[in-house]
């Protein structure tokens, strides 16, 4: 048979059995959507950024050294002095220089008391108008601000908040609050991803920004013509002395870029592992396909080997037909990538993040990563059914269609599958073993692999024991139907293996994550109990700013209110060993408030002078011990000796590793100005009175919105609703590996009627009505899916169960099975097999009774 027949034969069978690779092309089409749509989205949001920064940079940049892209945790800007200014104007090649005052460390509220900023995570920015700022926006309304009490406002954050001329600002700095009115409206040249922005006058941005006048936080240089960016930035370094750093343009935008990249890379990493697995589900979704077709086609390939095919023709014509199928949902699933990048920014533009599809970007490598991955998947999906029918003898054309099973090979999968399966246990087993947490990730990650492996090779071996129990329960009042429902997803193991090993996978990976998040969040809520002896805790957007410090502190039915502050340090132990680390600045009744066993010295002692704790594996690991000196140099401020008067156990979730010191060492150490803001605050209510605490220290910072007071309750709301919002968006992507493993399930019972076309014509024949052979399917796809969801809910809470055992290692040590969840995915598992026998059962109970009979 020639190559050009081979082609033809291919490409008949193909469109003969369109309606059968339907279903396998939407899986290819799926996962190689997710894949191009996920690398669309991604580079969408790299050319964003890169028109934003390449638009705001300046040709040269000069700033502080000490300056921070995330902002200051004092709250006020690094800046530097008017006289560089002046200095750098008079450098060679520069055509102009200006001061800029910018800050990320403001709160921006409206009339109402509403947050005028992002709550996605984007800044709210605010800075005086200068000339470099008409590279990237135009001032569409209004005019720039000219004195203390205007103010102008980007055009997104108006749009998006309703806010017009004439309305009043106020804007809540580590300086203090601060009002103006809006009397211009400026609008981006580019796309603004959401950042609120918000301009003053230079001499206001000073006084209420920095704190002091006659300062700016960075210098920017425009070169005179025919100099260069890196000529300018020479010459400007020439001519200032100090602690300043000078960036180009495309310096300053790759850094700014690099700080944005780190988050956008989390995201791209984590939904091509999405799509990985939904690929992974789509091999065994072809690979059924293909198995099924090749058993109906046993006699007609017979034939073919007997008119002169050859193994390698048979062979080569179904690879043919899946490389067809692989390209023909490739190149949809490309296209449908596209618009699953648009799906994916209109849904960021609503949750705040604002993308254009004027910046929608396509590069010539995402076509092809698709295609190439959609394809090659396919092809290699269908390698073993290729392999099973160039076996196919001459013979069997003289056979009625399928083949006989092959024995030997089972005995061999089970064998192997059993091996992995066992290989895998043990990993988790020397997982729960670890002495660390590293250690054992990485024994978890072989057990997970192996197990998944091992279960998928052993799934047609499970299957007649775990369908015969699930059958047993469920099937058994459905009479004779149920039996043949029963009889029927045992007659091929390996198909109803390889269909419930689809939805096993997602499913074992719901029930893992389900595990992990519920024992995350039994082991904080038991810790806090254990550990938190305050009433209150309180948390700041950036911080909690002074003024909002001090509103606490005068609170009534308050007995105490304790101030905590990190202070980044250098610490250098006694036997010469230095280590970056951050101090816990806090006021004494810290330890009231968060209870920290000792393995040595009391805590309480920590808090005196000159003093400090340390946490026991820090001193385990440098052989420290009570009544030893570290020498302690506080960042930007003097050095000190501090002598260790207790050792803190590192066995609990809250505040591990920390060492503590006196506020009033690190005040004593660091300039009132080099101070950071406290991080967090905790407060205990007067005897009696939580209630009325509660209500007084809401009151007292009811007018920053960014500022949070919880009480023990609230916080462990806080903790659930944060770890099941993760859980929640992870759910949603591995829902796209449960809908092509439905697929799966729809596809093999679709090829199994018409497989079974003459038996159910016979049985038709012999009293079974259109009713119940509709209902045999439905509860055939029923008693897949739930073998699927049983494997799946099984291994998925093993996993999780050794995870959490790793999680203990670090100090959550409740493990909790989210039992709720797991019987809720196997109901609804069932309610998946009733969905996907829709189709089937339907075409099923429309079949012609004789035409059916007469099938061959």
């Amino acid at each position: 048979m020639s190559a050009n027949t081979v082609m033809k034969t291919s490409l008949r069978n193909f469109f003969a059995h369109k309606g059968r690779m339907a279903l396998s092309a939407v899986a290819v089409l799926l996962s190689v959507a997710f894949v191009c749509g996920t690398l669309v989205f991604t580079d969408t949001m790299d050319t964003t950024f890169d028109k934003l920064f390449a638009a705001t940079s300046s040709d040269v940049t000069v700033s502080p050294k000490a300056a921070k892209s995330e902002g200051s945790d004092t709250g006020r800007p690094e800046s530097l002095p008017a006289s560089a200014l002046t200095q750098v104007e008079r450098a060679d090649g520069v055509k102009s220089a200006e001061g800029a005052v910018s800050s990320m460390n403001v709160t921006v509220v409206n009339a109402d008391n509403k947050n005028m900023g992002s709550e996605n995570g984007a800044p709210t920015i605010a800075g005086n108008w200068t000339r470099n700022d008409l590279r990237s926006m135009d001032i569409t309304s209004g005019h720039a601000p000219r004195g203390p009490t205007e103010v102008m406002v980007d055009s997104d954050t108006a749009k998006k908040h309703h806010l017009k001329m004439g309305d009043e600002l106020r804007t809540i700095a580590a300086t203090g609050d601060f009002r103006a009115k809006i009397v211009g409206i400026a609008s981006f040249k580019v796309t603004n991803p959401g950042a609120a922005v918000v301009y003053f006058d230079t001499a206001t941005a000073q006084r209420e920004l920095i704190g002091r006048s006659g300062r700016f936080t960075q210098i920017n240089v425009a070169a005179a013509t025919g100099v260069s960016d890196s000529v300018l930035k020479k010459n400007v370094a020439a001519s200032l002395d100090g602690p300043y750093k000078f960036q180009t343009q495309k310096e300053a935008a790759d850094a700014n870029r690099k700080d944005v990249g780190e988050f956008m890379d989390v995201i791209k990493y984590a939904m091509l592992g999405f799509a990985g697995i939904a690929f992974l589900v789509g091999i065994f979704l072809i690979i059924n396909t293909f198995s099924m077709l090749v058993a109906q086609r046993t006699r007609e390939i017979g034939l073919m080997r007997a008119i002169g095919s050859s193994r390698k023709q048979v062979n080569r014509s179904v690879l043919v037909e899946a490389l067809l199928l692989g390209v023909f949902g490739s190149v949809i699933g490309v296209g449908a990538g596209v618009g699953l990048a648009v799906g994916l920014m209109k849904m960021m533009s609503a949750a705040g993040m604002d993308l254009s599809t004027d910046d929608l970007t396509v590069r010539w490598t995402t076509p092809v990563v698709g295609l190439l991955l959609g394809i090659v998947v396919t092809v290699f999906a269908a390698y073993v059914p290729a392999r099973r029918a160039g076996k196919v003898s001459p013979m069997a054309a003289l056979r009625d269609a399928g083949t006989p099973a092959d024995v030997k090979a089972g005995l061999v999968r089970a064998l192997i599958g059993l091996v992995l399966t066992g290989g895998g246990g043990f990993a988790l087993y020397t997982a729960t073993q670890a002495a660390e947490a590293s250690e054992g990730s990485l024994w978890l990650g072989v057990g997970i692999v192996a197990t998944l492996i091992g279960f998928v090779v052993v799934g047609p071996l499970l299957a007649g024991g775990v369908v015969r129990v699930i059958s047993a329960v469920l099937l058994r009042m459905f009479g004779s139907v149920g039996r043949m429902a029963e009889r029927n997803a045992l007659r091929n193991p390996r198909r109803t293996g390889a269909t419930g090993a689809a939805l096993m996978i997602g499913l074992a990976l719901v029930a893992c994550l389900s595990v992990v998040g519920s024992s995350m969040v039994a082991s904080a809520t038991s810790e806090l109990d254990k550990s938190v002896g305050a009433d209150f805790i309180i948390e700041g957007q950036n911080g909690l700013k002074p003024q909002a410090a001090e509103a606490l502190k005068k609170a009534p039915y308050v007995s105490h209110v304790t101030e905590v502050k990190f202070v980044k340090t250098k610490l250098t132990t006694p036997d010469g060993t230095k280590e970056d680390e951050s101090l816990v600045a806090a006021t004494p009744t810290y330890a009231q408030d968060l209870r920290r066993e000792t393995t040595a010295g009391e805590l309480s002692a920590a808090y005196g002078k000159n003093a400090m704790s340390v946490g026991s594996e820090f001193a385990e690991k440098n052989h420290l011990k009570v009544g030893d000196t570290m020498n302690v140099a506080f960042e930007r401020g003097r050095t000190a000796d501090l002598k260790i008067a207790a050792i803190t156990s590192d066995d609990t979730t809250f505040d591990k590793g920390a060492m503590y010191i006196n506020l009033t060492t690190a005040e004593r150490y660091l300039p009132a100005d080099r101070l950071p803001l406290n991080g967090m605050m905790f407060a205990k209510a007067d005897a009696g009175k939580a209630d009325q605490a509660y209500k007084a220290l809401k009151s007292s910072v009811a007018s920053d919105p960014t500022v949070h007071v919880k009480d023990q309750t609230d916080y462990k709301q806080t903790l659930k609703d944060q770890i099941g919002q993760l859980l929640n968006m992870i759910y949603g992507l591995l829902a796209l590996a449960i809908i092509v493993a439905v697929l799966g399930v729809v596809n093999t019972l679709a090829l199994s009627v018409v497989e079974r076309t003459r038996e159910i014509g016979l049985m038709r024949a012999i009293g079974l009505s259109r009713r119940q052979l509709r209902r045999m399917i439905r509860l055939e796809s029923v008693v897949i899916a739930l073998f699927g969801a049983l494997l799946g809910l099984g291994l998925g809470m093993g996993w999780g169960a050794t995870a959490q055992k790793l999680l203990a290692l670090e100090g959550l040590d409740v493990l909790e099975i989210p039992w709720p969840t797991i019987i809720g995915v196997f109901i609804g598992s069932a309610f998946v097999g009733l969905f996907a026998a829709l189709i089937p059962a339907f075409r099923a109970g429309r079949m012609n009774v004789l035409n059916a009979i007469a099938t061959e």
